[in-house]
């Protein structure tokens, strides 16, 4: 068996699609009309090696965890969900945490990416 010898960061990513509009936009902003996203979520979590299983935590442990806030989300209108009424990667990585936090020891951060080249990075 490995040492433990440091933290390890596990990180985990979930896809889903959805689609919102971002009201507080000026009507002329491409945002403020409704559009479709393939949003994908890197999930971090630190911790330290477990001798027992060889393992810091168990992926589908992150799986599991995720489920309700994904089903909540995936394919589904986000300014029809309670607290993304106006859902700004940022609302929404912010969103995610506060669903995820407390099922999930050891969560340091996220990275929500809404396409090739835009992401948020959020440690609550």
């Amino acid at each position: 068996m490995a040492e433990k010898s440091g933290i390890y960061e596990l990180v985990h990513t979930v896809r889903f699609e959805s689609a919102r509009r971002l009201p507080r936009t000026a009507p002329t902003h491409p945002c403020h009309n409704v559009y479709g996203l393939a949003f994908y979520l890197d999930i971090h979590v630190e911790g330290r090696l477990d001798e027992s299983t060889g393992w810091v935590f168990d992926f589908a442990e992150i799986e599991r965890a995720m489920k309700p806030a994904r089903d909540t989300i995936d394919h589904h209108y986000l300014n029809d969900v309670p607290g993304l009424e106006n859902p700004t990667s940022e609302v929404l990585v912010t969103w995610i945490w506060n669903q995820l936090a407390p099922k999930l020891p050891g969560l340091v951060k996220l990275v929500l990416r809404e396409n090739d080249v835009s992401r948020v990075v959020y440690r609550g």
